[in-house]
C-alpha cells in the first residue's frame, strides 16, 4: 500500500466534520449549453512531471474527445488531497467527476454530497461487467450507485526470495500460516548481520491497518453491525492471537529487530536493502521497493495473506458531484466507460504499459467479471514484463481468499488499534487484554457516530 494510500483516506475525515448536503458544485454550469454541449470536469491528470503518464492521459482525452465531440474534457491535475477535498467540497470547487478510494464513498454517500447514477447505467454496458461486491462499494443500502472503480487491491505476503534460500527455505512455498511465518522468521533473522524475518507497522494509522489485515486473515472482524449500530468486535481470542504473536516474534524469538514505530515506507525501505525477510504488503509495493529502494525484481514474491480466512482490500475509483446535471452523469458515465472502467481498454492499455517500462503482470484482483474477467487476465499474462513464477503462490490463491473491505470510519479506528501495536513492539511487558480493552472504548465512541 503506497503511503499516499494512506494519506488520501484521510480525506474521509474531514469530509466528515463538514456540515453539507449536496453542497458542492461542479463545472462553471450545471445546465448544457445552447448548442448541446458539454464541458466535462475531471481529475485524475497526472502531473506533468510523471511525462509518460500524464502524456497517456491528455492523448486519451484527444481520443475520447473526437469520438463524442460534444464532450469537452477539462482535465485537472491531482487525485484526493486530504488537504484541499473538504475546502473544495465546502466552496463548491469539486470537479464533476472526481477520484476516489475505497474508504470514502460511504460517507461522501450518506452525506449525500454524491450523485446516484443508477437509473443511466444501463446505457453502459461495461458497467454491468463491473463484480457485484466492487460496485457494492459505490451504492447505498437501497441500491442506488454513486460511482464506478478504477483499480481493486488485496493484502498478501511480501517475502525476499534470496532471503528465503540462504536460510534453508524454499523461495517457491512462503509460509501459509502465522506459525510458518513465525518459523521461517526466525530462520531468516538467525543469518545475523542485521537481517529481520518479519516486519510490522506501528505508527500514523498503518499499525491498525496491519492490524486489522492480520484480524481479517484469521477470520476475525474488527466492528460488525447489530440492526443499525456499529460495533467493535476485535476485543476476543482472535484480536488476542494477533497481538500475542508480534509480542513473542518479538521478544521470544527477536526475529522482527529491536528498531520499531514504522511506518509505511519504512518495510519497503528494509526490503530494497536485501535485510527483511517478510512483511504484509500489496502487489503494488514490489515495484515501488524496485524503482525507489533499489531492489530487483527478481528478489521478491508474493503469497497469500497467512491462514487466509480472508485479506483486506481496497482500490480507487470515480464518483460524480451531487450537483451534476444528467448531461454531465451521461458525459462522465461515457469517459469512465471508455477509459478506467472498460475491459475492452485493458489489452491497449497493458501494451503501452509495457512500451514504456512500468510494471505489468502484478496480481491483483480484477474489477471485471465474465467476459471483462477474461479480457483482463489475457491482456496480463501477454504484456507480462515482471517475474510471474514470483507471485504464483499469491495468484493460485487469489480467487478462493475473501476480500473484505475497511471498517467504517476507518482511519480513526486504525489510528487507536496503532497504540496496541505499538505497545506489543515496544514493551516487554505489554499488557494484551488491557490493551484490547482499552481500544475497545475508543472504537466504539468512534463507530456511535456512524450512521
Amino acid at each position: 500500500m503506497k503511503r499516499s494510500r494512506l494519506n488520501r483516506t484521510l480525506a474521509v475525515l474531514l469530509v466528515a466534520g463538514v456540515g453539507l448536503s449536496s453542497a458542492a458544485c461542479g463545472g462553471d454550469e450545471d445546465s448544457p449549453a445552447a448548442d448541446g454541449k458539454v464541458t466535462l470536469v475531471v481529475n485524475g491528470l497526472p502531473p506533468a512531471t510523471e511525462a509518460a503518464t500524464h502524456k497517456r492521459f491528455l492523448d486519451n482525452v484527444a481520443e475520447f474527445e473526437s469520438q463524442n465531440p460534444n464532450i469537452k474534457i477539462d482535465a485537472r491535475e491531482g487525485k484526493m488531497d486530504p488537504q484541499t477535498f473538504a475546502a473544495k467540497l465546502a466552496g463548491g470547487q469539486l470537479e464533476d467527476v472526481f477520484y476516489v478510494y475505497f474508504t470514502d464513498p460511504a460517507s461522501l454517500i450518506a452525506k449525500r454530497q454524491v450523485a446516484d447514477v443508477s437509473k443511466y447505467l444501463k446505457d453502459f454496458p461495461a458497467a454491468q461487467q463491473v463484480r457485484p461486491e466492487v460496485l457494492k462499494v459505490f451504492s447505498d443500502d437501497k441500491g442506488g450507485v454513486y460511482g464506478l472503480p478504477y483499480k481493486n487491491y488485496s493484502l498478501g505476503l511480501i517475502y525476499n526470495r534470496t532471503l528465503f534460500t540462504r536460510a534453508g527455505l524454499d523461495p517457491d512455498n512462503p509460509p501459509k500460516t502465522w506459525a510458518d511465518v513465525r518459523t521461517a522468521a526466525q530462520k531468516i533473522a538467525a543469518l545475523g548481520d542485521g537481517h529481520v524475518g518479519y516486519g510490522d507497522y506501528s505508527k500514523n494509522n498503518t499499525g491498525g491497518w496491519h492490524f486489522t489485515a492480520e484480524l481479517y486473515s484469521l477470520g476475525g472482524e474488527v466492528a460488525t453491525k447489530d440492526g443499525e449500530t456499529w460495533k467493535a468486535a476485535f476485543n476476543n481470542d482472535l484480536g488476542r492471537q494477533v497481538l500475542r504473536q508480534l509480542h513473542d516474534m518479538r521478544w521470544a524469538d527477536n526475529s522482527m529487530g529491536s528498531r520499531q514505530l514504522l511506518e509505511w515506507a519504512d518495510l519497503l525501505r528494509m526490503m530494497g536493502s536485501g535485510k527483511l525477510g517478510m512483511y504484509i504488503g500489496t502487489a503494488d509495493n514490489i515495484p515501488t521497493i524496485v524503482n525507489q529502494y533499489k531492489g530487483k525484481f527478481p528478489d521478491y514474491g508474493l503469497g497469500p495473506i497467512p491462514d487466509g480466512k480472508a485479506t483486506l482490500g481496497g482500490g480507487e475509483g470515480y464518483m460524480f458531484n451531487a450537483k451534476a446535471s444528467p448531461e454531465k452523469i451521461r458525459a462522465g458515465l461515457k469517459w469512465l466507460t471508455f477509459w478506467f472502467t472498460s475491459p475492452d481498454r485493458v489489452e491497449a492499455e497493458r501494451k503501452w504499459e509495457a512500451e514504456t517500462k512500468q510494471p505489468v503482470g502484478l496480481p491483483e484482483p480484477n474489477i471485471f467479471a465474465g467476459e471483462g474477467a477474461t479480457k483482463q487476465a489475457a491482456a496480463e499474462k501477454k504484456y507480462a514484463n515482471v517475474p510471474q513464477q514470483n507471485y504464483a503462490p499469491f495468484a493460485a490463491a487469489m480467487g478462493s481468499i475473501p476480500v473484505k473491505f475497511e471498517p467504517p470510519n476507518a482511519q480513526q479506528v486504525y489510528a487507536v488499534l496503532d497504540v496496541p501495536m505499538q505497545k506489543v513492539l515496544t514493551d516487554r511487558n505489554a499488557n494484551v487484554d488491557q490493551l484490547l480493552a482499552d481500544a475497545e472504548k475508543q472504537v466504539n465512541s468512534i463507530l456511535a457516530t456512524v450512521r
